[in-house]
């Protein structure tokens, strides 16, 4: 960057400027002024006194012509004397007023004025002073001839010329009047006109700092406080040209590179982060389910096989005893725990193998009626100490459904009631043809279901908050509700703590049309 483009240099320059042109303005002024000041002096110096020295002259020599005049009229010596010293002041006075004109700077026509009434003010004198010696003679009638003639004529000479110099000096005071006015416009208007040409530069020099300086600054400074919120799609300009604002314009842009190379890494790092929270979420749903797995499959497999174990010891120590009636009661005792072992492995596996990945279903026509009561059988022999009971209004409803699927779905619900159930205490199976769709009714007198538990009740893996000791996976109810949704059903429960729970289950007899087009 050349030094000239850096703005320390043009806001120095404009500084410079600026400063030159307040001591032009203000040079130019005091000279104007100046100017004004020298006719200001002129009439001050000049005119006035002029005038007034004039002034007073005419007042003297008209005074004196009049005491000319007392002095010729008094008869007796006590009237002569105060006449003749007024006389000797009045000539002090004319002469020291002379005196003050002639120290005043005065132009030729006016020194000429003056020349011919100084004259002519002498010649009067001592036409005064002849006539006097006449009247102290005695002769006062040729005096008082000569105060008419020859006297008043040189008296009137004097006096015309000294009004002739009062005109000029008046004129001549006008004359500069005239100038100091024309002066003071003529340097009011200059100063203003310099004024506002020093206020349209200094306007210039502004709107250029502005433009300059001031707005990519503040564009700058915007588009950082921008950048500072994470908007990175700002738009930063200033950047082609050659000065400090378009450096750190330059310097922003990398920073907005960076910002944004970050906002992306960021985001890959959220998005791995994500997806490692997803992975780990799922190890732990794993894990839990592996965990509830075995200790249902260790739960549920301990009693038969005790059953087994028992009988088998049982048939060992009365081998050569026991009878073929009683033999066969233990053996199909034993089958019957040996199929109870086989429908909770199935079972466990069927769960897990639809929780993990949405059913197809494969409809067929098939029994509702012989299905449930086939599921209720099965749970006989799986809890012997938990009465089902069957209610059904019809023998036969005929459905289209995935009978694996449905088979898997009351399984899972009869599977629920007997284990939240005390032993002993019933579990009811209801079924009512209504028309186009069967409602089924699984209902039970066990713990109950707490209502805030309600909400979640077929989320995958939640369980409610009152079966911390019942082994169970928390995918039963979540693949009961999407086997029946898939079905177009529907499935409600009403519950109470320590009342007991009721499932009711509605699904069509036929399937519908967009649920046929999505098989």
């Amino acid at each position: 960057m050349h030094w000239r483009d850096s703005i320390r240099f043009q806001l120095t320059f404009i500084f410079l400027c600026i400063l030159f042109l307040v001591v032009l303005v203000g040079s130019f002024s005091i000279w104007r002024l100046s100017g004004f000041n020298d006719l200001s002096a002129d009439v001050s110096e000049v005119w006035l006194p002029s005038t007034r020295v004039i002034g007073d002259l005419s007042n003297f020599t008209s005074d004196f012509r009049a005491i000319e005049g007392s002095y010729l009229l008094a008869t007796n010596s006590s009237e002569i004397d105060p006449i003749l010293k007024e006389m000797e002041g009045l000539d002090r006075s004319i002469s020291e007023a002379e005196t003050r004109f002639e120290a005043i700077r005065h132009n030729s026509k006016e020194a000429g004025l003056y020349a011919d009434f100084k004259r002519q003010w002498v010649r009067y004198r001592e036409i005064v002073d002849r006539q006097m010696g006449l009247v102290e003679r005695g002769d006062t009638g040729t005096a008082v001839a000569n105060y008419k003639n020859s006297s008043r004529i040189s008296y009137d000479a004097a006096s015309d010329t000294l009004g002739a110099l009062t005109d000029q000096v008046v004129s001549s005071a006008q004359a500069a009047k005239d100038r100091l006015a024309d002066a003071y416009r003529n340097a009011f208007w200059l100063i203003c006109g310099a004024i506002l040409i020093a206020g349209l530069l200094v306007a210039v020099a502004l709107a250029y700092i502005r433009h300059s300086v001031s707005k990519p600054l503040a564009q700058l400074t915007d588009s950082m406080l921008r950048l500072a919120a994470n908007d990175v799609d700002v738009e930063i300009g200033n950047i082609s040209q050659r000065t400090e604002i378009s450096k750190m314009a330059r310097a922003a842009v990398v920073f907005q590179n960076n910002a944004v190379d970050l906002m992306r890494s960021k985001a890959l790092l959220a998005n791995q982060a994500s997806k490692l929270e997803e992975q780990l979420a799922y190890e732990q749903r794993l894990a839990l389910s592996q965990r509830n797995f075995v200790s249902m499959a260790s739960h549920e497999f301990r009693t038969p096989l005790t059953i087994i174990d028992g009988h088998a010891r049982r048939m060992e120590k009365l081998k050569d005893r026991i009878s073929g009636e009683e033999l066969i009661d233990r053996l199909s005792k034993i089958r019957s725990a040996v199929r109870r072992m086989s429908y909770v492995t199935q079972n466990l596996l069927e769960s897990a193998r639809l929780a993990e990945a949405s059913p197809t279903l494969e409809p067929s026509e098939f029994d509702i009626i012989s299905l449930l009561h086939d599921v209720c059988q099965i749970h006989r022999e799986v809890s012997p100490y938990t009465p089902i009971r069957e209610s059904f209004a019809v023998s036969h409803v005929k459905i289209t459904g995935d009978e694996r699927l449905l088979h898997q779905v009351f399984s899972n619900i009869l599977s629920n009631s007997v284990k939240y159930s005390p032993d002993g205490s019933a579990v009811s199976v209801a079924a009512k043809d209504l028309n186009d769709h069967v409602q089924i009714i699984v209902a039970d007198e066990g713990i109950g279901i707490p209502e805030p538990d309600q909400e979640r009740l077929f989320e995958r893996y939640h369980r409610g908050s009152n079966v911390s000791g019942i082994v169970g996976t928390g995918v039963g109810l979540y693949l009961v509700k999407m086997v029946v949704d898939r079905h177009g059903g529907s499935i409600e429960v009403e519950s109470g703590v320590g009342v007991g729970t009721k499932v009711i289950v509605d699904l069509p007899k036929v399937l519908g049309a967009d649920l046929q087009a999505a098989i």
